[in-house]
């Protein structure tokens, strides 16, 4: 037998193989508890647009999301962005940070390049991003 075949027989066996891992494929939303009070519907409507599937328990999980690996990458990321902010356990959840939404937004860190790359709606333009991050800033302005 080839090299190459046995290489790419080990592969495709290692893929097929993964996709016993338990991990990554129960894709959970968890009830809405309390949401925050927008400062206006298009905060909102932006927020859902770009972050929402992250930062809320009303993901919509991809097809792609039940495949491993990348399904073990998608749990992770949406688990630890709940765990930081959830819009979802508003007022509930004490980690959740809004004041920190807007900063995050600002410097480019949200929502990262990979998300925006799968789902183009995330991709705001510069007139929307910034008024998300006014909105966010007014949002969570009281914390």
């Amino acid at each position: 037998m080839k090299k190459s075949l046995k290489i790419t027989l080990a592969v495709v066996a290692t893929a097929v193989a993964i996709q016993f891992i338990p991990y990554g494929r129960d894709h959970y939303n968890p009830d809405v508890i309390s949401t925050p009070k927008w400062d206006s519907p298009q905060t909102k409507e932006l927020f859902d647009r770009a972050c929402a599937n992250c930062h809320s328990n009303r993901t919509k999980w991809p097809a792609y999301s039940s495949v491993a690996p990348v399904s073990w990458l998608v749990t992770h990321d949406v688990s630890e962005a709940r765990e930081k902010f959830n819009v979802s356990m508003w007022g509930v959840q004490k980690r959740n940070k809004g004041k920190d939404a807007a900063e995050e937004v600002e410097e480019g860190d949200m929502p990262p390049v990979i998300y925006t790359i799968m789902h183009k709606e995330a991709r705001l333009s510069k007139e929307e991003k910034e008024m998300l991050i006014k909105g966010l800033k007014k949002t969570f302005s009281k914390e």
